[in-house]
């Protein structure tokens, strides 16, 4: 159904540190780098069929976290979602809401971490244990 996520950056420096690190722990490899043709420096990290992207944007404004977004990625195990969370916050990611761990509810048993990046986007590590 997606082809790409894309967030904005104010900072595409800080940015790509932080995401080098995040996905690069769930397999992804370093970003390609694009520039628009406006002059804007984009990123596009690729991983098993999907696209995550962070742009400066282009429109000259402010990049802003969307309120009620949130980003999950999908995790092969609970230590991966407790490793992703761990290393968000040691690359200036704030951790938020409950600490990493399982939450019962009407979908299942899952385990979650939720972080916020350098900018403010909301991001979620998910397991669905079985």
């Amino acid at each position: 159904m997606f082809n790409h996520i894309m967030v904005g950056t104010n900072d595409i420096e800080r940015s790509e540190r932080f995401y080098n690190a995040v996905l690069g722990m769930l397999g992804a490899g370093a970003p390609i780098r694009n520039q628009a043709p406006s002059g804007h420096t984009r990123l596009f990290y690729r991983h098993e069929g999907n696209s995550f992207c962070v742009s400066e944007p282009i429109n000259g404004e402010e990049a802003t976290a969307a309120n009620g977004a949130t980003i999950g990625f999908k995790c092969s195990s609970p230590e991966q979602v407790h490793q992703f969370h761990d290393v968000a916050v040691a690359h200036g990611g704030a951790s938020i809401e409950e600490p990493p761990g399982l939450r019962e509810s009407n979908m299942g048993a899952l385990h979650l971490a939720y972080v916020r990046d350098p900018d403010g986007n909301k991001l979620c590590a998910i397991y669905r244990a079985k």
